[in-house]
């Protein structure tokens, strides 16, 4: 009986051998847009968390609900004090950032 290869590679890995190493122009591209759609992805799981809609979302933070749409679904970037009012006007919470070194 043959036993199958595995071929199974890590995510950091797969990101090496397509993307080149942490530091090239390609791979440094990809993990920015991996952060834009990651905070896109945070802003529409806690508008659905909190049972809003965009429009709603939008006139808490007195914006458009084409605006909340482009961010959540990464046409757009926020601003940081976007994000901050998104956050803090249309959640009630508070933003939290950090550096890491």
């Amino acid at each position: 009986m043959k036993t199958k290869k595995n071929n199974v590679v890590t995510l950091d890995q797969f990101k090496d051998k397509h993307y080149g190493k942490p530091g090239t122009t390609k791979r440094d591209q990809l993990e920015a847009g991996y952060e834009n759609f990651k905070i896109g992805a945070l802003i529409h799981e806690a508008r659905l968390e909190k049972g809003m809609t965009q429009e709603e979302l939008a006139e808490k933070v007195g914006t458009t609900k084409s605006y909340i749409s482009k961010i959540e679904n990464n046409i757009k970037e926020a601003r940081i004090s976007t994000l901050q009012k998104i956050v803090e006007l249309g959640f009630g919470g508070k933003l939290q950032l950090s550096i890491k070194l």
